[in-house]
Order: structure tokens, then C-alpha cells, then sequence
């Protein structure tokens, strides 16, 4: 398979043009997630710049199946809203302090922006189970997942984007696009067999 090779230099020109869009966007997240695993070397670089906390998480569909659901992320995603949780319906008093609670002014939501880093957008698969685990760990059902959080609060950004992706979101920030429908290559990042270069 043809390989396009990005060197060192290439790849600090992309993780700056990154932050240069994210600045320009006038977007500011409140932390950066790294994607394991070549997600980690441009998420740091990028919390750095933007001095702000980098988290990873784990989603390797194509290296053994490894992913890992951080509940939190989800939530700060979404927003901390108030749940109610009753154990025992025949609680009279439990029933009684939800309902009270329910009538208090609610509070709005405090969501938080978080910058999603990975190497590349190849296939969508990473970034489409994110969008179908984080629901699932957070309130399912609530609107906001499909209208006010993808590309709002939460956005996306890769060194490298493969235009036939099957990514049901656009990313918000590229540093290069590719079309992998009409030039099938293999992207190779300068942390890919470092020992050989």
C-alpha cells in the first residue's frame, strides 16, 4: 500500500494550524481528550498551548477491540443536570423530598467544552462510538445529545481527515484532508516505527 508520510516538521505544521483554527474560532475548551493512541501526542501539545487539562480515552476498534466508557466526560458533555434516584417507590419520604426538589428553580445546565483529539479520521469508527457510548452513559434519551452537543460543546479535531468517512459528524478542525475513495494510502505519523526512521 502507498504510505503518505508525514515527518516531524509536517507534524508540528498540523498541530499548529490546529491551534491556530481553535483560536481563531474564538471556541475554547475547558479540557482536551486524547484518543489512545495517536491521539496523545497532539492532545498534549494542544492542552499545552491552550494551558488547560488533557484527559485520554482508550478506543482501539481496529487494535483488539479495547474501549473504555468515562461516564464523567459524558456528563460534563451533556451538563450536570438534577436526577432523582428513589430506591424504595414505598418511601414516602423519599417521594416526598423528589417532588420538592422537582418544584425548586432548576439550576442550568454546566456543560463543559471539550476539544476530542485524534491522529486521524479514517474510517468514522471511533468517533461514531463515542457519539453512541456517551448517550448511553449519560441520560439516553435526553434531546440535547442530538442537536446541542456534537460540534456545539463538543468538538472534534485530527491531524489528518479522510473525506470518505463514514464519521456521521463533520470535523470541526483539520490539519490536512484526504480522500482515501480516491487515493488509497496508508498515513504514516512520525510515532509509527520511529525506530527505523
Amino acid at each position: 500500500m502507498k504510505k503518505h508520510i508525514i515527518n516531524q516538521r509536517d507534524f508540528k505544521n498540523l498541530v499548529n494550524k490546529l491551534c491556530r483554527e481553535i483560536a481563531n474560532s474564538g471556541w475554547r475548551p475547558d479540557y482536551i481528550v486524547g484518543l489512545t493512541r495517536g491521539g496523545l501526542t497532539p492532545a498534549v501539545m494542544i492542552s499545552h498551548y491552550f494551558n488547560v487539562p488533557m484527559y485520554t480515552l482508550s478506543v482501539s476498534l481496529r487494535d483488539g477491540g479495547d474501549t473504555e466508557s468515562n461516564c464523567w466526560m459524558a456528563e460534563d458533555a451533556l451538563g450536570n443536570e438534577k436526577s432523582i434516584t428513589i430506591d424504595d417507590e414505598n418511601d414516602i419520604g423519599a417521594l416526598l423530598d423528589a417532588a420538592s426538589s422537582l418544584l425548586e428553580m432548576p439550576e442550568p445546565p454546566t456543560f463543559k467544552n471539550i476539544l476530542i483529539v485524534d491522529d486521524i479520521n479514517d474510517s468514522g469508527a471511533t468517533f461514531n462510538w463515542i457519539m453512541e457510548d456517551w448517550p448511553k452513559s449519560c441520560f439516553p434519551d435526553h434531546p440535547d445529545w442530538q442537536d446541542n452537543v456534537w460540534n456545539h460543546n463538543v468538538k472534534f479535531a485530527v491531524l489528518v481527515d479522510n473525506l470518505a468517512s463514514k464519521c456521521k459528524i463533520k470535523m470541526d478542525f483539520v490539519g490536512q484532508e484526504i480522500n482515501k475513495a480516491e487515493d488509497d494510502v496508508w498515513v504514516d505519523f512520525p510515532w509509527e516505527d520511529w525506530w527505523t526512521k
